[in-house]
Formats: structure tokens, C-alpha cells, sequence
């Protein structure tokens, strides 16, 4: 459809991330409501291409058409078979949808393929800065344009620009039209309930997701197929094991907590159950009002005995109730004594003994025990308030061989390239398959002739065993070895 200039025709625009129509008399199209407030026909502009499907030459359509980009220098690697599959797959679907691959696979270089394929003014919008950053330095290594960057204090919005789902969500109502192609890395943050909006808000007909595990523990990642497309391509982790990636294998170590430590845990678990059997016992009898308010603002008495009494309560408690919060330190506290266990130091230890020759990376479950480690073994650390500078410095150091060990909270768990290295350790961490899968791939890229191994050190008669045996139900983790140091 045609931009029109006919006065007679209802103008069809773009205002503040949606689409308005104005001057009709009826509903154009299906998307559209009436918006009472500004007495205009109105719908997310997400819906632009089904817009100007569904009105044809209707409406003026005063939106611009988004630019082309010519690209200087297109230095992209061949693409391998699973690679091409993926890209010609998403074309097929009219540039719209998700690529579903693992960790390592490469789906970076799928997304860039499909940037020289649209060459329209790209969008990218990646989970954390550094992401961010190196989807920058991606752009400009292999197709030799210079990106704006749109976060981190700058506010550069050209043709080609990366961001963070932050800061896209933030800005997208004003710049939501300027694109003709949007890329979303880690689209499982996407959904949120906020961060949705930086899909919603955006005019882009062509729209590429990419992740390696999109499930959600919310169940939101089912809005990925109206905020994306549908799933163009899938690759399981079995699928590219010991082919794209290299082969691996997955160790459990289980570790016991030291006399003293076991004492405070066990006194710690003792005061969280008795206050939760405490308040569920007062939601099966009905609280009084008065008793309530504070404890459950919103719920009835009544409401309260059906849902029983969950840990979010206490955290909306805490902020009011003193025996709540005392609860939540409780939880905190017991939480640092499983991922700081003295034992896990020695088997660490042992570790690094037993892999003297090779590089190994070590995942902690809290930025105090990443700082145990880097003091301990004299190990440089990456954690979030690492800055930029000092995470790239490291980062390369570790790349050139220069430096034999790294340990890191979440820093690394997305997404951002870490150099090849074949042992890792985890000391700690979240249930989710996401993590699981992400740190795993984090060893995965492939070698000639090496298995990769992965340590999972876990406290035994904690709740790290549950979360053990749930990062164990994926399918990454199938045939894990049991050992004893």
C-alpha cells in the first residue's frame, strides 16, 4: 500500500507506539478500538503489516517507509547446514518468528545473515549492556557498519542501533517507527509485563527471535508467538551434541556441611517452618480483619484459607510485619550458608588439581561467594558491578591464556561470547532449565577430539539438592556421573 496524499481518506499514523486512524466513521480494521480520550480509532503498532494488508488504499498512510542500509563490508562466516536450515526456515514465515537453538550454535550468525538479507534499518535489543556492547562490535567486525548504541548513557538512534530491553522499552513509543527489522537476543525477556512493550510499540514487519530455552516459569513466553512470530526452527541440545557442539559430560560431587554450619541451617529451616505452619493454620481458621491488615492486604479471610498461606506473603509482609522479616533474613542467611559451605572451597580445590593444564570457569550463586573464591585462589572475579572496561580486560586475558581460571556469579549466564574452555565448575546457582542450559553452554563450543565436563558441587540435605534434581529433569543434563573427592 501506497503512502496516499487524498485529503478525503482517514489519515492512518503513528502516536506514541500505536497506530491511530483518524477521520473514520466506522472501525477500519479489526485491531482497532475506540479511544474515548482522544476520540480516535486506535491499536499497538505491532499490528502495522496486517494494518496495511487488511485497509489497502483505504487510508492515507502518513507513516514512513523504513530505510535501506547498505552494508560496507559483509565479512559473515559460512553458514553451516543447521545454520542455512534455521535462516531459510524464518524466510519461508515471511521474516517473522523464533530460532530456538542451543548456547554455542552460533545464532548470532544466523541473526546477522538475516540483516544482510532484509538490509532495512535493524533494531537489535539484547538483555544487559554487555550484550549490548558486543552485539555492537559483532556489527561493525562482520558487516563493517557502525551502530548507534541506545542505553548506558547514550542516545543514538541511526539506522543500525543496539539496546536493552530497558531502554527499548523506555524510548520505543518515540522511536517505534523507524524500523523496518527488529531482533530480539534472549527473547525470553521479552514477555514481561513491561518489557513487552518494546515489541507492542514497534511498527517492524520482519521480526526475529532468538533464545535458547524460551519457557518461562510464569508461562508468559506463550505472548513470544503474537509479540515474534511463531517457532520457525527448533534444535535440541541432543541434536547438536558431539556435531555442532562438543561433547560433553556432566559430574555431580555432593558435599556436606561442616558441624557448626549444619547447626545454624538446621535452626534457620526450624524458624521458617514453624512461622509458615503458623500462618496456615491462622488461614484455615480466618483471621480477623484486624489481624489481617498488613499480613494479606486485598485477600479475605475466606480467600486466604482457600489459597493458603505461600512464601509470597511473606515477602509482602516483610515490609510491615517485624516477624516476616525476620523470617526472610532467616531465608537469606540459610540460602548463604548453602552457597558459601566451607567444603565446596576444598572440592574446589581439588578440582583445580585434577585440571592443572586446562582453563576453568567456576559459577557461584551469590557475588559474596564469587568474592570467597577470587580471595581464596587469587582468581579475578566477574560480577555485576564489574565495570564494562574491567569485564572486557578480563574477558581477553582469559581468551589469550593468560590467565588460568575465572569465576562469575550471573554475569556470563547469557549470552555474552567467553572464549573457548572445556571444565566448568558450578558451586551454586538457581532451579531454572534456562540457567542450567546457559552455563552448560558456556563449555560447549566445539574442539577436536575433547569432552567438555561439567562439575556440579551440591550441598547434601539442602534445598540444593531439589534444585539439583530440577536443573537434572532437562534434557541437558541427562547421564550425570556421581563422584565422591
Amino acid at each position: 500500500m501506497e503512502n496516499r496524499t487524498d485529503p478525503a481518506l482517514p489519515i492512518l499514523a503513528f502516536d506514541r507506539g500505536t497506530l491511530i486512524v483518524s477521520g473514520a466513521r466506522r472501525r477500519p480494521a479489526e485491531p482497532f478500538r475506540w479511544d474515548e480520550r482522544t476520540r480516535q480509532w486506535r491499536c499497538y503498532a505491532r499490528h502495522y503489516s496486517a494494518v496495511r494488508e487488511a485497509l489497502g488504499g483505504l487510508v492515507q498512510d502518513t507513516l514512513p517507509p523504513p530505510r535501506s542500509v547498505c552494508w560496507p563490508r559483509p565479512q559473515l562466516p559460512e553458514l553451516r547446514p543447521d545454520q542455512k536450515q534455521a535462516l531459510a526456515a524464518w524466510e519461508s514465515a515471511g521474516r517473522r518468528g523464533q530460532i530456538i537453538m542451543p548456547t554455542g550454535t552460533g545464532k548470532t550468525v544466523v541473526a546477522l545473515a538475516a540483516m544482510t538479507r532484509c538490509s532495512l534499518a535493524t533494531l537489535v535489543v539484547a538483555p544487559i549492556r554487555d550484550l549490548m556492547y558486543q552485539w555492537h562490535r559483532r556489527i561493525s567486525q562482520t558487516l563493517g557498519f557502525n551502530a548507534g548504541i541506545l542505553g548506558d548513557g547514550r542516545h543514538e538512534i541511526w539506522p543500525v542501533t543496539v539496546t536493552t530491553y530497558d531502554s527499548a522499552y523506555i524510548h520505543m513509543e518515540r522511536m517505534g517507527d523507524k524500523f523496518g527489522l527488529v531482533i530480539f537476543d534472549e527473547e525470553h525477556h521479552l514477555p514481561g509485563p513491561n518489557l513487552r512493550q518494546a515489541a507492542e510499540f514497534c511498527t517492524a514487519p520482519r521480526r526475529l527471535g532468538l533464545t535458547a530455552t524460551p519457557e518461562r516459569w510464569d508461562g508468559r513466553h506463550v505472548y513470544l508467538d503474537e509479540l515474534i512470530g511463531p517457532v520457525v526452527y527448533r534444535q535440541e541440545l541432543a541434536e547438536a551434541r558431539g556435531a555442532t557442539l562438543a561433547d560433553y559430560q556432566v559430574v555431580r560431587i555432593p558435599v556436606a556441611l561442616r558441624a557448626e554450619e549444619q547447626r545454624r541451617y538446621d535452626l534457620l529451616s526450624r524458624q521458617i517452618r514453624e512461622f509458615m505452619s503458623e500462618r496456615r493454620r491462622g488461614a484455615e481458621k480466618g483471621f480477623s480483619a484486624q489481624q489481617q491488615r498488613g499480613a494479606e492486604k486485598g485477600f479475605s479471610a475466606q480467600q486466604r484459607a482457600q489459597r493458603g498461606y505461600r512464601w509470597e506473603d511473606v515477602c509482602k509482609e516483610s515490609g510491615s510485619d517485624p516477624r516476616a522479616r525476620q523470617v526472610l533474613r532467616a531465608f537469606h542467611a540459610k540460602t548463604a550458608i548453602e552457597t558459601r559451605a566451607a567444603e565446596k572451597l576444598r572440592v574446589l580445590e581439588d578440582l583445580f588439581r585434577l585440571h592443572t593444564h586446562e582453563q576453568v570457569l567456576v559459577f557461584t550463586g551469590s557475588n559474596r561467594m564469587a568474592r570467597d573464591v577470587s580471595q581464596r585462589f587469587l582468581i579475578p572475579m566477574l560480577i555485576d558491578k564489574i565495570g564494562k572496561r574491567e569485564r572486557q580486560t578480563t574477558l581477553d586475558g582469559f581468551q589469550a591464556g593468560r590467565l588460568r581460571a575465572l569465576v562469575a556469579n550471573q554475569v556470563l549466564d547469557e549470552g555474552i561470547d567467553v572464549p573457548a574452555v572445556k571444565v566448568a565448575v558450578v558451586l551454586g546457582g538457581f532451579s531454572s532449565p534456562r540457567q542450567a542450559k546457559q552455563r552448560l553452554g558456556r563449555i560447549l563450543r566445539k574442539q577436536a577430539g575433547i569432552t567438555a565436563v561439567l562439575y556440579e558441587v551440591v550441598c547434601q540435605e539442602t534445598r540444593e539438592e531439589q534444585r539439583s534434581r530440577s536443573r537434572r529433569r532437562s534434557d541437558a543434563y541427562q547421564g550425570t556421573r556421581h563422584w565422591h573427592l
